[in-house]
C-alpha cells in the first residue's frame, strides 16, 4: 500500500503527529473512564536509553474492563536491527522515530468484545527536527499505520453492522475505495494462520500508508483515532449490564488464549518492539490478565458458543447491511 520514498509528498511534521497522538490518549482514556463509571487510569511514565519513551495508562479492575491499556510511544534509534530492514534496505542506516498510540480493551462482562486500535507514524532521516537526528540522506522515508478491530466472543449483529458502518464512515472522505481495501487488508492481518480462523470480525488496517501526501495520510490517520470511541463506547453501553454465568466466562478465556497466540507470533507492533529494544511492559500489555487454554476443545453444534465461529468468524461485508 506505500512506497518506500514519499518524493511527491509533503515534509513530514513530527511534532503536529506527537501533539495528536498526546490529545487522543486523553480524549480515549477520558471516555473509557467515562463508559467504566469506576475504574481509573494510572500514570507510567517511561524513557528508552537508546532515545524517546513514552506513556502508558492502565486501568485494572474496573467496573466495567478487566483491563485497558492506552499507550502512547515516541521512540528513536540510529540503526533499526538487520530483521526489522531486511524487507526494507532503504532504511538500513538511518537513524529513525516511530510514535503511535496503541490501545487494547479485555472487558469482564463475554458479552462485550475485545477491541484493539492504534495508530502510528515511522520517520527515517529527515523529520521536522523534533528529535534532532542527522543525516546526509535528503529525502525522508516515513509512513502512516494503524486501524481498529473487535473481537467479540458472543457477537451480536447490531454491534457488528455499527462496528463496520463507523469504519466505513471515517474513511469515506479520503476515496470510495479505501474502505473495502483496508477491511480486506483487516481480515487478512488478524488471521491465525496457525489455527485457520480469524481472530475477530475485524475493523480496518493500515500500513506502509504515504499515498495521499503528509497531510492527507495524516487526515486520514486522525479520522481513523477519532473515530475508535464512536465505534466503541455504544456496544459496551448496550452489552455492559446483560447477565452471563461460568460458561460464558469459561468461553470469554478460551478465546482470549486466541488472542494471545495472535499477538505473540503473528502481531508485527510487538515483533518490532521487542526487536527495537521497546520497553516490555508497555509492549506487552494488551495480554489479558486472565485466560485459559483446553486441549482440542469443540463448540457444541447449535449452540451460542458455536454461533461466533459459524456467524461471526467468516468473511461478510457487515457494513453493506441496513
Amino acid at each position: 500500500m506505500g512506497r518506500e520514498n514519499s518524493l511527491v509528498s509533503s515534509a513530514p511534521n513530527v511534532t503536529a503527529v506527537r501533539a495528536y497522538l498526546l490529545d487522543l490518549q486523553d480524549r480515549i482514556c477520558a471516555g473509557l473512564e467515562a463508559e467504566d463509571g469506576s475504574g481509573k487510569f494510572r500514570e507510567d511514565n517511561w524513557t528508552r536509553a537508546e532515545g524517546g519513551g513514552g506513556r502508558t495508562r492502565i486501568m485494572a479492575e474496573g467496573g466495567v474492563f478487566e483491563k485497558a491499556g492506552v499507550a502512547f510511544s515516541h521512540v528513536r534509534g540510529l540503526t533499526l536491527p538487520p530483521s526489522a530492514t531486511a524487507h526494507r534496505p532503504a532504511l538500513a542506516g538511518r537513524p529513525w522515530e516511530a510514535l503511535g498510540v496503541s490501545l487494547v480493551i479485555h472487558p469482564r462482562n463475554p458479552c462485550v468484545p475485545t477491541s484493539h486500535a492504534n495508530v502510528r507514524f515511522f520517520c527515517a532521516a529527515g523529520s521536522d527536527g523534533i528529535s534532532n537526528l542527522k543525516s546526509a540522506i535528503s529525502d525522508p522515508i516515513w509512513w502512516f499505520g494503524g486501524g481498529f478491530d473487535l473481537t467479540p466472543y458472543y457477537g451480536f449483529e447490531e454491534d457488528a453492522r455499527h462496528w463496520h458502518q463507523t469504519a466505513r464512515a471515517a474513511v469515506a472522505p479520503f476515496g470510495p475505495d479505501l474502505y473495502p481495501t483496508l477491511k480486506r487488508t483487516c481480515d487478512e492481518y488478524f488471521f491465525l494462520k496457525h489455527r485457520g480462523e480469524p481472530r475477530g470480525i475485524g475493523g480496518l488496517f493500515y500500513d506502509d500508508f504515504d499515498r495521499l501526501g503528509f497531510e492527507q495520510s495524516f487526515a486520514l490517520t486522525r479520522s481513523v483515532g477519532d473515530a475508535f470511541l464512536p465505534a466503541y463506547r455504544p456496544i459496551v453501553a448496550r452489552r455492559k449490564a446483560l447477565p452471563y454465568g461460568e460458561r460464558e466466562r469459561k468461553f470469554q478465556l478460551y478465546r482470549r488464549g486466541r488472542y494471545v497466540e495472535f499477538n505473540l507470533v503473528w502481531d508485527r507492533g510487538t515483533h518490532f518492539g521487542l526487536q527495537s529494544g521497546g520497553r516490555t511492559e508497555s509492549i506487552l500489555m494488551s495480554l489479558p490478565p486472565l485466560v485459559r487454554w483446553d486441549y482440542d476443545w469443540k463448540a457444541e453444534p447449535g449452540s451460542p458458543e458455536a454461533r461466533l465461529y459459524d456467524v461471526f468468524l467468516k468473511p461478510r461485508d457487515w457494513a453493506a447491511e441496513p
